[in-house]
């Protein structure tokens, strides 16, 4: 089964906030071995390339199984409903057309011990400046 992976970031219109994702997504491509067009990145809203897009892109390569990894902080509104709901709406989409691919969501970056420990390190280090 060919996986696949969408990073999810929320999405600004400001160019300056969206280029972090893009240095994010190439020093993830730099690290993988292999076929690194399995791995893409999109926005919730006010940017593109959007989940829907993605999802598209990702089943015309073959995939069968989207992993949604969001970069988001913590799991508020958005992830509990809005992206579940996109998902749902993508999937229904998806076996009207024929297709069965599965969209696992999972929980937010911002949830993994290793990023609060991160945080806890640099504010420690800014606090002792």
């Amino acid at each position: 089964m060919q996986q696949a992976t969408i990073l999810l970031a929320h999405g600004s219109s400001d160019p300056h906030w969206l280029a972090p994702f893009d240095h994010l997504l190439t020093n993830i491509r730099q690290q993988l071995s292999g076929d690194t067009q399995w791995v893409q990145l999109a926005y919730m809203e006010l940017a593109e390339p959007s989940i829907e897009q993605q999802v598209e892109y990702l089943r015309e390569l073959g995939a069968q199984h989207i992993h949604i990894r969001p970069l988001f902080f913590a799991a508020g509104r958005h992830l509990r409903k809005d992206v579940p709901a996109m998902i749902d709406a993508l999937q229904q989409d998806l076996r009207e057309q024929g297709h069965h691919i599965e969209i696992e969501l999972h929980s937010p970056i911002g949830l993994e011990p290793e990023v609060a420990s991160a945080i806890t390190h640099v504010v420690m280090r800014q606090l002792a400046q």
